[in-house]
C-alpha cells in the first residue's frame, strides 16, 4: 500500500496504518528523540507520547506528503516538553533527580567520534546546535528543521552556517 493511502487511512481512524507508518520511519524517531532525551528510557517515553499525540491530531494534518515533517515537529515539541517538565523537578530540589542525569554523559561518550563533535558542539549556542544536529545527524532538510523550531527557514540556515563557522574557527580545518 502507498504512503498516501496508508496516511489518508490513519485519517479516517485507522490504527493500524498510523502504527505501520510510524514502523516504517521508526529508527529516525528514535534518533531524533534521543538527540533532546540523551537517554534511550526518555527517548522511548516521548515516542509513545507522539503517537498518541498523532492519534489524537492526525485529522488536522492538511497534506499527506507532510506527516513525516508533522509527525516529527510533534515529536521534538513532546521532548522539548518532557525536558521543561524535568528542570522544573530539578528546580524544585530534587537532588537525586540531578545526580541521575550525569548518566546523561555516559550515554553521550560511547564512542570516541561521539565525544569529538559534542565537544565541538559545545562552542556553539543552544539553537545552533539544535540546527546543526537536525541538518547533519537526523538529515533533515531545512524546512522540517524550520517547522520543528518554529522559526523561518532562513533563520535556519543562518544557524547552521554560524554554528560551522564558530567550530571551524575554533578548531580549525575544512573537515565540519
Amino acid at each position: 500500500m502507498g504512503f498516501v493511502r496508508l496516511v489518508k487511512k490513519a485519517k479516517k481512524g485507522s490504527k493500524e496504518a498510523l502504527l505501520q507508518l510510524i514502523h516504517e520511519q521508526q529508527d529516525a524517531y528514535y534518533r531524533l528523540a534521543l538527540t533532546y532525551m540523551k537517554n534511550p528510557h526518555d527517548a522511548m517515553d516521548a515516542m509513545e507520547e507522539m503517537i498518541v499525540s498523532l492519534y489524537q491530531s492526525i485529522h488536522q494534518l492538511q497534506k499527506e506528503e507532510a506527516f513525516y515533517s508533522w509527525s516529527k515537529t510533534i515529536l521534538v515539541n513532546r521532548c522539548k516538553q518532557m525536558l521543561m517538565k524535568r528542570e522544573k523537578v530539578v528546580l524544585m530540589g530534587d537532588a537525586e533527580e540531578t545526580f541521575h542525569t550525569g548518566k546523561i554523559q555516559d550515554v553521550m561518550r560511547q564512542s570516541e567520534q561521539r565525544m569529538d563533535l559534542q565537544e565541538m558542539l559545545a562552542v556553539v549556542n543552544s539553537e545552533q546546535k539544535e540546527a546543526i544536529e537536525l541538518k547533519y545527524f537526523h538529515d533533515l532538510d531545512y524546512e522540517t528543521i524550520a517547522n520543528i523550531t518554529n522559526v523561518s527557514i532562513g533563520t535556519v540556515k543562518s544557524r547552521v552556517f554560524n554554528g560551522l563557522k564558530k567550530m571551524r574557527e575554533q578548531f580549525g580545518g575544512d573537515g565540519v
